[in-house]
């Protein structure tokens, strides 16, 4: 986008002077020789930087420039002027002058404060933007029972949230594994959120979007006249990261040619325009994410092994929604209340039916899907409840998961323990851990034992359910759980034949 221009002075040579420099410089130049048009420009045009004379004759250059202030905050003003006073200077600065430059006009010296001025102010957009973002992410993540505005509580999401709040505060780079629509950006933006760059810029690249003539141009910048259409000076992605965090989405989609280019900014922390020589310091946490796997990628020479392991100092990997059965009734409440109040249906709700749909389909394009299906089914609803999904592609084809299930035997616990005769509470709960884990066979050679929490966590469902007599909302009750929770643990470990 070209840069804009307002010049005020009532010299016609200065005007004209000043107008051929910045033209020349690719700026749109509006001109006015008193500072009533001057400010009737500021309140009309969004300009990148505003240049006037001290003495003006109708309004007091000080005065022009605390009033283009309270019209235009964050457009910088440079005064241009023969009035050689440093009192002057000292007070223009104060009321919110960026520059002050006396005549006979140094070109060179004014270019370099009209560039820094405008520099200036794309700056304080930027941060504006991303202290609305950072606002809105907040106020998201503060009304969701969630971990950083991420939905799920099943023991696989636990983990993920562990590394997250084990490694945000870190700089270190991470790479985040994970099928398509699993919700790998969500994950970035707890982590940078999390970090002590949450006020800085999070920048965010989806290497497979961007032209591939293009791409070098656009992550680390160009200066003017580089190649054809350069006409200024570009600040690339890997630029505006500075100080923040940098997502580089899809990255095995990355050109092998640029991979080497990459590595050298992670180990030298420099970088150098495309057709420039200088080299730019940079200081950003890279955060990359792809839904292939890295290390096919490196045999089939499409990503460099040594990128890959720089790149992969933290690995996550996010469970497909497959693998993480109980979190499916939660998502879908929280899509189904996210799309009722969008589309006016807050008072709309799943019947039985309806979870029992959603927990049996193999859902391939996972949270995506599953947020589109609910979506779809807010919008087609004829009643105030939902009985069945519309599923795969709006067919109604399902296609049944293979619910994973766990069978592990201890042994016997008897209840000679004492255990029995304690009243519940964390002493009860810790000595039935001692029990269990004394229970525990050694590992053998370099194979460890199963999952022993999944197998508490069917087991605790199972007696819960069968204390109940198979009632649901009770057992939900019972073990503290939200019931669309305890539907997906029941899915999960295939626990409705074993209730009894």
């Amino acid at each position: 986008m070209t840069n804009k221009a307002l010049v005020i002075d009532d010299d016609r040579l200065t005007l004209d002077l000043l107008s051929f420099q910045l033209k020349d410089e690719g700026f749109d130049v509006v001109l006015a020789d008193n500072g009533a048009e001057g400010l009737k420009h500021v309140r009309s045009t969004d300009f990148d930087v505003i240049l006037t004379d001290l003495n003006l004759p109708d309004i007091n250059g000080i005065e022009m420039v605390k009033q283009s202030r309270m019209t235009s905050p964050e457009t910088e003003i440079i005064i241009v002027t023969g009035y050689d006073k440093a009192d002057k200077a000292i007070e223009a600065t104060r009321v919110g002058a960026f520059g002050y430059i006396v005549k006979p006009v140094n070109l060179e010296e004014l270019m370099v404060d009209v560039r820094n001025a405008v520099e200036s102010k794309r700056q304080a957009r930027l941060n504006a933007q991303q202290a609305e973002e950072i606002r809105e992410l907040r106020g998201k993540l503060s009304s969701r029972q969630s971990y950083e505005g991420i939905i799920g509580g099943s023991r696989a999401m636990q983990n993920v949230y562990e590394i997250i709040e084990n490694v945000a505060e870190s700089d270190a780079n991470v790479l985040i594994l994970g099928e398509s629509g699993t919700g790998k950006e969500v994950i970035a933006n707890a982590i940078h959120y999390k970090s002590h760059r949450a006020k800085e810029a999070f920048v965010k690249v989806n290497c497979s979007a961007l032209p591939k003539e293009l791409i070098e141009s656009q992550l680390f910048g160009h200066v003017k006249g580089a190649f054809t259409g350069a006409n200024s000076d570009k600040t690339g992605f890997i630029g505006q990261s500075n100080g923040g965090s940098l997502l580089l989405d899809e990255i095995g989609e990355m050109p092998i040619e640029l991979q080497p280019k990459l590595l050298r900014v992670l180990q030298e922390k420099i970088f150098y325009r495309v057709g420039g020589d200088k080299p730019w310091e940079v200081d950003f946490r890279l955060i990359c994410a792809t839904n292939r796997d890295p290390m096919e990628a490196v045999k089939d020479g499409s990503l460099r092994e040594d990128l890959y392991y720089r790149m992969n100092t933290i690995e996550i990997r996010i469970p497909p929604l497959r693998e993480r059965t109980e979190d499916i009734p939660m998502l879908a409440e929280h899509f189904l209340q996210m799309y009722g109040e969008k589309y006016g249906r807050e008072d709309i709700k799943f019947e039985r039916s309806a979870y029992d749909q959603m927990l049996n389909y193999s859902w391939r394009g996972n949270v995506r899907e599953l947020q589109n299906v609910i979506e779809r089914a807010v919008l087609l609803s004829k009643s105030s409840k939902i009985t069945s999904l519309d599923v795969a592609g709006g067919n109604g084809m399902m296609a049944a998961a293979a619910p994973p299930t766990t069978t592990i035997s201890y042994g016997g616990i008897s209840e000679t323990s004492g255990i029995a005769d304690m009243e519940y509470g964390t002493e009860m709960i810790e000595k039935f851990g001692d029990v269990i884990v004394n229970k525990l066979p050694e590992p053998e050679g370099e194979k460890n034992n199963s999952d022993l929490f999944d197998a508490l966590e069917s087991g605790i469902v199972l007696a819960a359910l069968r204390r109940t007599k198979g009632n649901k909302q009770a057992a939900a009750n019972l073990l503290g759980l939200y019931r669309p929770r305890l539907y997906g643990m029941i899915k999960r470990h295939n626990l409705e034949e074993r209730i009894s």
